[in-house]
């Protein structure tokens, strides 16, 4: 299930698109939502997930994860990511703002084109597996603003594809 929605104040009228029937967020340019099942249970796929040191192994345009701060992740913590996204190389530094472990992590950055937040959420599934949320949020500036529509379509093929891989290291291998 994803959604992405658009600023209507930029567009006109409401370009919101949700097979999560999620609230719109009328502040944020690009707002995208993908959720997946894992056949895994929510402690193992948040430990996962949670550890940015994995990033590069299930995000697919993440090149490298640099700790900014000392490990372990909690609040407050920076990771610095380099990224490729539509064609462009991306540094960025999130922090941390949010942990409640095995529940939520959100993360957010206001450095770099796209100031962004990121957030994860794990729920169980009544299979025993987790349902994992990834949101994306931001507030591009300068052509990121005119660009947002294609931004937020690009964002969300490239979440569909990383939670993808996501479920499909966590269900083929039970020590990842």
């Amino acid at each position: 299930m994803y959604s992405a929605c658009l600023d209507p104040a930029q567009h006109g009228r409401k370009a919101c698109w949700s097979a999560l029937g999620d609230a719109y967020d009328p502040g944020m340019p690009v707002d995208v939502r993908a959720e997946i099942e894992i056949d895994r249970p929510r402690a193992d796929v948040a430990e996962f997930a949670s550890d940015p040191d994995n990033a590069p192994r299930w995000y697919e345009n993440i090149e490298s994860v640099q700790w900014k701060t000392s490990r372990p992740l909690s609040v407050g913590a920076r990771i610095a990511f380099v990224a490729r996204f539509l064609g462009r190389r991306l540094a960025y530094t999130y922090e941390v703002t949010t942990l409640v472990p095995g529940e939520r992590l959100v993360m957010d950055t206001g450095e770099g084109p796209v100031p962004m937040e990121t957030s994860y959420d794990w729920a169980d599934t009544p299979a025993g597996g987790t349902r994992m949320t990834l949101r994306n949020r931001g507030d591009p500036s300068g052509f990121g603003k005119v660009s947002a529509p294609i931004m937020a379509a690009a964002m969300r093929r490239a979440n569909r594809k990383d939670l993808a891989q996501l479920k499909h290291i966590l269900e083929s291998s039970p020590d990842r």
